[in-house]
């Protein structure tokens, strides 16, 4: 298996923000497939915290006046550079969370292609703009996007490398300086990244990566930045969106969820389990956008039911770098216990295990059978508790209005999926579902419809990722209007009455242009 090399953990290691690494106290971070330890990783303290915020805030102001064109360049080489070291970083991502290769390279893709989105819409989305002023010709009127100043980004384990970046390249195109805070057992998976962004010219202290807890780095950065993007948790997310509303600082979290995937009686079956393999079993099923419930019309239950099995069982689950395995490990071994205990719960009080539901040690210390359960009712965990790993569970539903109602009681409303016999049938369902992205015969491809906003509702976060508003929420939105020819409040030679008199017809004529 091709683990990297110790060198390479260690050029990385140099990338932190923590002036004196060798005196910290430090973290072993371990290849997830065998337990074995890859390399140590120190931790950032409340010391480490202020040097790098003050770092940062000097070099924001320098930054912002960076023309948007060369901060574009940069993401442009950053996505060349991904594309050409493809296969070192999807090495460094399996090492350091246990994924499949095709899980690993899918992240690395997404990275890319967003970079790419971003260079060649974010100066078009952050120029300022003319608008229609109350009085045309006589006053201009543009909008513009001013950086917000130090965002902060505290990154998940899940997807080291796409959730970090992802959420930091927007916030550094405009015009912020950032620091990322990765996950714990995943800070070489960012760094690696940070990395090709310094090749690509990006300011080291534009961008800064400090490794530490969250009790002391998250916390201090929610009390200090001047925007906060975190992905992870509800309960995390509530804590770090309190500590940022205290001063009135804006906060954007995308957090858990209990997805739920709608299959109609018109659907193609065969094609509906296909799809439900890849929503539900991505990357272990450690996905915030992750199928967990599968409403199926009762007509199709037992067919799609007997085939969604068969593709499951014909998935490849084992350790490895090879592109033939289809998933891999969970992250850590709480998180099979997580997994176990739901399952067991479930099982206990009669739901029926129709493939997996064990945990298998004999391929490596945190792996999972990929998990379909049955007859899951309401006094069991998982009913309404997310999972994130590989389990879900299927209900058969009379009507597709009672797909729709059971889809949307929950606290949650981060993604969802709908399988329909015809996209225009499964649109229409999907406008009643509640979520933040909807994907009509596909499992999660909003997240990488780069132009479409992506995020949860209710308690499943706040804000959202991708597109314009996944850039501008970067940035403080300022109208700047400019008196021309003449002032509007009078002028000596232009007495206020005489102005007063014109207005109305003034107004009278302007309202047969668009738009008054």
């Amino acid at each position: 298996m091709p683990v990297p090399p110790a060198s390479t953990f260690a050029r990385l290691g140099q990338l932190v923000a923590i002036d004196k690494p060798s005196e910290r106290s430090s973290r072993s971070i371990v290849e997830v497939f065998t337990g074995k330890e890859l390399a140590q990783v120190p931790i950032g303290t409340e010391e480490d915290v202020e040097a790098a915020l003050a770092r940062a805030r000097a070099a924001q102001k320098e930054w912002a006046k960076t023309s948007l064109q060369s901060r574009a360049a940069i993401l442009r080489r950053f996505q060349t550079l991904v594309f050409q070291r493809i296969d070192e970083l999807a090495d460094i991502v399996q090492a350091e969370t246990g994924k499949a290769r095709p899980s690993a390279v899918e992240e690395l893709l997404f990275v890319a292609t967003a970079a790419g989105w971003y260079s060649a819409n974010g100066p078009k989305i952050l120029k300022d703009k003319r608008v229609q002023p109350a009085f045309p010709i006589l006053v201009d009127a543009r909008v513009r996007h001013l950086p917000k100043g130090v965002v902060g980004v505290i990154s998940p384990w899940n997807y080291p490398m796409a959730l970090s970046v992802q959420d930091a390249n927007p916030a550094w195109l405009a015009g912020n300086a950032v620091i990322m805070k990765p996950d714990s057992q995943t800070p070489f998976s960012t760094l690696a990244l940070a990395e090709l962004l310094y090749e690509a010219g990006l300011p080291r202290d534009v961008l800064q990566t400090l490794p530490g807890s969250g009790q002391v780095v998250g916390n201090l950065l929610a009390e200090n930045v001047d925007y906060l993007m975190f992905t992870g948790s509800t309960a995390t997310g509530k804590t770090l969106a309190e500590l940022c509303g205290r001063r009135l600082v804006g906060f954007s979290g995308e957090l858990g969820g209990k997805n739920p995937m709608i299959v109609t009686a018109t659907a193609n079956i065969r094609r509906a389990a296909l799809g439900a393999t890849r929503a539900c079993f991505s990357n272990s099923g450690q996905l915030c956008i992750s199928i967990e419930r599968i409403y199926v019309q009762q007509q199709v239950f037992e067919q799609f039911a007997n085939e969604f099995v068969a593709q499951t069982r014909a998935m490849r689950l084992a350790p490895g770098y090879e592109a033939d395995i289809d998933m891999g490990s969970l992250i850590s071994e709480s998180q099979v216990k997580t997994v176990d205990n739901h399952v067991t719960d479930a099982v206990s009080k009669g739901a029926k295990v129709l493939f997996g539901g064990k945990a298998r040690p004999d391929l490596g210390p945190c792996f999972y059978e990929p998990t379909i359960l049955s007859g899951v009712t309401e006094d069991m965990t998982l009913y309404k508790e997310e999972t994130f790993g590989p389990v879900v569970s299927l209900y058969p539903v009379k009507t597709v209005d009672e797909a729709i109602e059971r889809a949307n009681d929950t606290r949650y409303g981060l993604n969802a999926s709908v399988w329909a016999g015809t996209w225009r049938e499964g649109q229409e369902i999907g406008s009643q579902i509640y979520a933040g992205s909807v994907n009509v015969n596909e499992g999660f491809a909003a997240w990488a419809s780069h132009e479409a906003p992506c995020g949860g509702t209710r308690e499943s976060g706040a804000g959202r990722r991708n597109g314009a508003e996944g850039l501008l929420k970067y940035t403080e939105t300022q109208g700047l209007v400019t008196e021309r020819f003449i002032s509007l409040s009078g002028e000596r030679w232009f007495p206020v009455k005489l102005l007063r008199a014109l207005l109305p017809p003034l107004l009278k004529f302007l309202r047969i242009f668009p738009g008054r």
